[in-house]
């Protein structure tokens, strides 16, 4: 498999190339375009269960496998929100993925939740997270551009839980207020995760809860 990222960093667009009858897992709604003859099938990868636990990470309940001919294909991807994308290869390690930024991934990874605690459910934006694991290449997504840190042993960084993409399971982190409760939970500062190396952090330049918040105080509220 061959992927190809265009368009970078505000309208990013993944272009796959197939093997003969090679497969590719997809979320759906993120297919763009793709060659004659492709085949999809829609289940929930891991049964009920695995189907429950990405519902949990933000994910969809099924996903879309698609199937290239003997002579092979091309399939277009891009997420829903206006942004950036990656690909990560997982062989043998692990990495953790915010809620929204899965888009695709080879056969041979697996996909599990996992809950960022308690104190991610109060304030701003929560943090659960989706364990990427097993073998092949991921496609991730971002909103906004994406900037990534390598952190060394023992080294943190402090990031708003709104702007994670995702981190190496060698990362430890701690999500906590940016100020006082008060201020978490009533002046809009939010919470952040306090991240600590070794391993990789990716950062979105946007966020959407932010975003979200600017917007809607600008809409026009519904006449009587």
């Amino acid at each position: 498999m061959e992927i190809t990222i265009r368009h970078q960093p505000a309208f990013s667009l993944a272009v796959v190339k197939l093997g003969s009858n090679e497969e590719i897992k997809v979320e759906p709604g993120a297919m763009v375009s793709h060659s004659d003859g492709l085949a999809t099938e829609t289940k929930a990868q891991g049964g009920l269960f695995g189907g429950l636990k990405r519902m949990v990470a933000g994910e969809s309940f099924f996903q879309n496998t698609w199937k290239a001919p003997p002579q092979g294909g091309e399939i277009t991807l891009a997420p829903t929100m206006p942004g950036d994308m990656i690909t990560l290869r997982i062989s043998g390690n692990e990495f953790l993925l915010r809620s929204g930024a899965y888009v695709a991934s080879e056969m041979g990874v697996a996909m599990d939740a996992r809950w960022g605690g308690a104190k991610s459910f109060f304030g701003g934006d929560g943090l659960v997270l989706l364990k990427i694991s097993g073998q092949g290449q991921t496609l991730a997504c971002s909103y906004g551009a994406i900037e990534e840190r390598n952190l060394t042993a023992g080294q943190s960084y402090v990031v708003d839980t709104g702007h994670i993409v995702g981190f190496d399971s060698t990362v430890q982190f701690a999500v906590q207020g940016s100020g006082t409760w008060k201020s978490t939970i009533l002046g809009g500062e939010g919470l952040v995760c306090r991240l600590t190396g070794p391993g990789r952090v990716l950062i979105q330049s946007r966020s959407e809860s932010a975003f979200m918040s600017w917007l809607l105080p600008k809409l026009p509220s519904k006449s009587n």
